[in-house]
């Protein structure tokens, strides 16, 4: 299959690439920048130079290729808090890669989040049952690639939890451990409890890989390993790899000291992907995030 991927050198896209080029799939890669582009040209791909906000060009690539990965997102968006302008800037690309691929049955795998669920499941583990007719910040996404299937595109979105690995560079992860650098401790809100679920990028990357060889038009899929760990056990996690302490904080005082992860540590996102692995055969085999957080990688200061 020759599959157009967005976000083809990004953390995610450096790991979903090989992992289709290595189960016998061709690969259109997005590329920003020079540097990106012969990142994806030494891995094999073929190069689509542009980003997100070149729309006619997303659609020449999508109907030229068999089938889409969207892994792009505009996370400086994100980190400079203009959620709202992230969210569109991701609609305008799936409205345009939908356009190439309307009526055609081929595939499309998109991306959102599970912590999309903690607005409206409490109480229990999210599902891929779970979804929200409401709309908000990457709702709107996820319902409109749902609806695809309607127009005879077999879409799928896979929610991705915290995402990591050695490939992990610009995530949350690494975030929250400049965070406790420049604090001198690893910051929990409250007493830590509320729990995030994880997967390690080439677990993932195969789950993407499957969505987008077999996954039903109309799929949600969760591409979730640990199923819910209390950020007080990651704060800790991260103070032993720092050599620092773990400390509370309120909620009054995350911006100052979590920035714009303020709003999601204390975010409880227990998830599960049950419904997943029964549906792909998908069972996650990497490190688990205290796995990761028990080796040296994360903690390597490249900043001196």
């Amino acid at each position: 299959m020759r599959v157009f991927v967005t976000g083809a050198s990004g953390h995610l896209g450096s790991a979903v690439v090989p992992e289709l080029l290595h189960n016998g799939h061709q690969v259109l890669g997005l590329a920003r920048s020079d540097e990106s582009a012969k990142r994806l040209t030494d891995r094999g791909t073929e190069v689509v130079r542009g980003d997100l906000a070149d729309l006619d060009r997303l659609r020449a690539a999508a109907a030229a290729a068999d089938g889409v990965v969207h892994l792009a997102f505009r996370h400086d968006l994100m980190v400079a808090g203009d959620l709202a302008g992230a969210a569109e800037a991701d609609l305008a690309a799936l409205r345009a890669l939908a356009d190439a691929l309307d009526g055609t049955n081929k595939p499309l795998v998109s991306t959102s989040g599970t912590g999309m669920l903690a607005r409206f499941v409490q109480g229990r583990p999210g599902t891929e049952a779970d979804f929200s007719p409401a709309g908000g910040y990457r709702i709107d996404a996820e319902n409109l690639v749902v609806a695809l299937a309607d127009r005879s595109i077999r879409s799928s979105i896979v929610r991705l939890p915290q995402v990591h690995s050695e490939l992990d560079h610009n995530g949350f992860v690494p975030a929250l451990i400049q965070f406790a650098r420049r604090n001198g401790f690893a910051a929990y809100v409250g007493d830590g409890a509320n729990r995030w679920p994880a997967v390690h990028t080439l677990d993932a990357a195969r789950l993407y890989r499957l969505a987008l060889e077999s996954a039903p038009a109309g799929s949600r899929l969760h591409a979730v390993h640990d199923e819910g760990i209390a950020f007080r056990t990651i704060a800790e996690a991260i103070g032993r790899g720092l050599d620092v302490p773990a400390r509370s904080i309120t909620p009054e005082q995350a911006p100052e000291y979590l920035g714009f992860l303020a709003g999601f540590a204390a975010m409880d996102n227990p998830s599960t992907a049950t419904l997943t692995g029964e549906l792909l055969d998908w069972h996650p085999a990497q490190p688990t995030l205290l796995d990761d957080l028990a080796k040296p990688f994360y903690f390597e200061d490249t900043s001196r």
